[in-house]
Parts: structure tokens; sequence; C-alpha cells
């Protein structure tokens, strides 16, 4: 397999922006149903058909459908991503820098892995991804922080899984050269339904750069498995799949061509705070970050589908396709960290893009939660990230969780 070091960009546009936004004509919801206070509007956008739901104050209101958590495996660090493999097991990243694996709902007592990352702040060890041929090549890729040479960077990098599957190697740099910051670093894998391997990154806290399509930086980026740019890509010859993104830590698609991404809102800059939001998007699309704010969008951004006034912010996020809990099919399921409670969006079938409703489940039962994924079977998975600096860590660490009925 050949692992190619592509698109290194330092250059930054610095621009000045100024957007003088439309405001928009909110629609007051129905406001005895919701505990949130929330209103909807009609956007003057090429999406003429999509609305924006804007959660006012607080979350949403509590969930109708009765779910279930079992515990899988607890004595983590920060467990950032899952990997599912062919056979049934995980493998999990700990942003302290380890790759674990469970068997059986058990974690293995040794890491099989260990990466010397830069883990101060939001960095460390984050995404991991399974090849799609894993069976084959026992191939995986993770996203992680590095010191290269004095310069911190973020990285995307192909390992292999020893046939025992007690040991990895590391294979080769698929994506070097992300811009790295304390905060806003990304990290979320996935890989498409069309074979590609996907990698969310933040701003590193310089907003302009999300904006700038030359910077990997506020991106979602799409390159083959080998690192390759594919020819189908929205700007020849680059990686940038969607703009205008401040810090995604999860996506899924809710078709074969449409990605859901929910997006950190701003914490402080531009005089800003809130804002966290669920976005449908397509390739080229341009998610609006910094110019846009709350349900107003640019002229040439993406309409959100559900933004909240209060922060979330969101972590990991999954269509639902599983069995355990039907009336959860073709959901998306949002982890959230500050917020402490795992959301679930209901897209309306006659508008794509527009949010039916949404509703808040296990609110302050696990503390913060930073994976959502679907396994292989479609059911659930999430994890805990009590022990990453802002939660309250207990003796039994954090924990990955399954969702049943």
């Amino acid at each position: 397999m050949k692992l190619i070091k592509i698109f290194h960009s330092k250059t930054l546009l610095i621009t000045t922006i100024l957007v003088g936004l439309a405001s928009c004509t909110f629609t007051p919801a129905e406001q005895a149903t919701f505990n949130a206070q929330e209103t909807t509007a009609q956007q003057p956008t090429s999406q003429s058909d999509r609305q924006c739901t804007l959660v006012e104050e607080g979350f949403g209101n509590p969930g109708t459908v009765n779910i279930q958590v079992e515990e899988v495996a607890s004595g983590l660090e920060v467990p950032w991503g899952i990997a599912f493999l062919p056979d049934g097991e995980m493998l999990v990243t700990e942003r302290a820098g380890r790759i674990r694996l469970v068997q059986d709902d058990e974690l293995y007592p040794s890491p099989i892995a260990t990466i010397n990352v830069t883990d101060s702040g939001e960095g460390g060890l984050l995404g991991i991804a399974a090849h799609p041929d894993f069976t084959n090549n026992r191939l995986f890729y993770v996203y992680y922080t590095v010191d290269d040479n004095g310069s911190p960077v973020n990285r995307v990098e192909g390992w292999q899984l020893s046939q025992d599957g007690l040991s990895a190697s590391p294979e080769g740099i698929i994506i070097d050269d992300i811009p790295v910051a304390l905060y806003h670093n990304g990290g979320r894998l996935r890989f498409g339904p069309d074979g590609m391997l996907y990698v969310g990154t933040g701003d590193a806290t310089t907003p302009e750069t999300s904006q700038n399509i030359e910077s990997l930086a506020g991106k979602i980026l799409r390159v083959t498995p080998d690192g390759q740019v594919p020819q189908d890509n929205p700007f020849p010859d680059n990686p940038v799949f969607i703009s205008g993104i401040r810090n995604t830590q999860g996506f899924d698609w809710l078709d074969n061509s449409t990605l859901v991404v929910t997006d950190h809102g701003p914490s402080g800059e531009l005089g800003r705070t809130g804002e966290d939001k669920v976005l449908v998007a397509t390739a080229g699309d341009n998610l609006g970050w910094p110019a846009t704010q709350n349900c107003q969008p640019g002229e040439d951004s993406v309409t959100p589908s559900l933004v909240w006034r209060d922060a979330v912010p969101p972590g990991g996020a999954a269509i639902y396709t599983g069995d355990a809990i039907p009336e959860w099919q073709g959901s998306l399921i949002i982890a959230t960290l500050g917020s402490q409670h795992l959301h679930r969006v209901v897209f309306d079938p006659e508008s794509v893009g527009s949010v039916q409703t949404h509703e808040v489940y296990l609110q302050d039962e696990l503390g913060r939660l930073r994976e959502a994924i679907a396994s292989p079977d479609g059911e659930l998975y999430i994890t805990t990230s009590n022990c990453d600096g802002r939660g309250s860590c207990p003796p039994e660490q954090d924990k990955i969780l399954r969702i049943v009925r």
C-alpha cells in the first residue's frame, strides 16, 4: 500500500470580514410541547425549503423513548474515538496517546500501541477509523497531535494491526501539517459510503482560516485511503471537501452524498458565545464560520438545521440504523460535552435539512459524553469524557457504553 504525505500549506488568509447579516424572521414554536424556548425561520438561501430551529433557552424537550445504558468497558482515560473491527472487537484511542483493544466487552490490560503525542488542551490522540478492507489489509488510521521538530502539528497516519491483534505499527503519514492550537483541533475520522477517508479539523483558534480553502484548518477533508486527493473533490487537487467550520467532532451520512455535521460555536471570540450547530451539507459547501450567527446564513453558506443559544457543545454524532431502538431509526444521535446529555434529532422527511423534532436523553446522568458511533450492526456506542480536565473523573475513570432498549 502506498501512503503519501500531501498538501502542506501554512498560508493563512488574513482578512477582515465585514458582513452585514440580514435579519431572520423567527416564528415562535409550540411552547407547550417544549421545555426549551424555540423559534424556526425560513431562510432566503438556495436551500429554499430548509428551516432553521433556534433553541433560545436550554437544550430541548426530554426524550420520549425508553432507553437503557449498558457498560461495555471502564478504566479508560478520555476515550476519544472507536473503530469497530470485523470480528466484533474495538480499537479505542485515549487522548494521552494510547490505542486500546476491547474484546468481548473487556478492556485488554495493555495498550496495543502508544504514540508520543502532544496532549495539552484539546490535542492528543483523537480520532480513529478502520480501513473498509480491514479484513484483508488490517489497516486503520489515527488523528493525533505531535511535536514535529519543535513545531506542533495535527497529523493523520496509517497503522497496521498485527495478526494476533495485540500490537500495531505505523505505516505512513496520510495528511500532515494540519494546523494546531491549544483548542479547536477537530479530530474526527470516518470512512464514507464511497470508501473515502473523511477528516474533521478545527480552526486552531484562527477563525479566518476556515474560509481559506488553501488551509487545512476548519474543514472536512476527503482523501483516498492512500492519501491521494480524489478527482471528484470539489476543488481541484485539494483535499478540502467542506469549509467554514469552527471545530467539528462529529459527522455522519444522511445518504451517499449528504453529510450531517455538528460544529462548536464561539466561546468568547468575536464577542459571542453559544451557537453550537447541526448542519446538513454536500461537497463544496461552506458552513459559514466565522461570519454567520445563529440561524442567519451568509450569502454563500449553508443554512443551519439546529442552533442552540446555550453552549452544548457537541462531540461525536451518528445516524441511528440499529434494531434495538426502532423509534430512533434514521435519527441523528449526538454526544454532548458541557451540557452532559445525549441528543436526538429527527429530520423532516419532506424538507431535507429541516428539523422535525429534537429531544434530550440521559441529562446529567453520565457526565460529559465524547464519542457517539454506530457499530457495524447499527447499534449505538458512546464514550464518557469525565477525565479530560473539565469533568469529575470517577475512580473507575471513563467508560464505553452501549445504548439499548
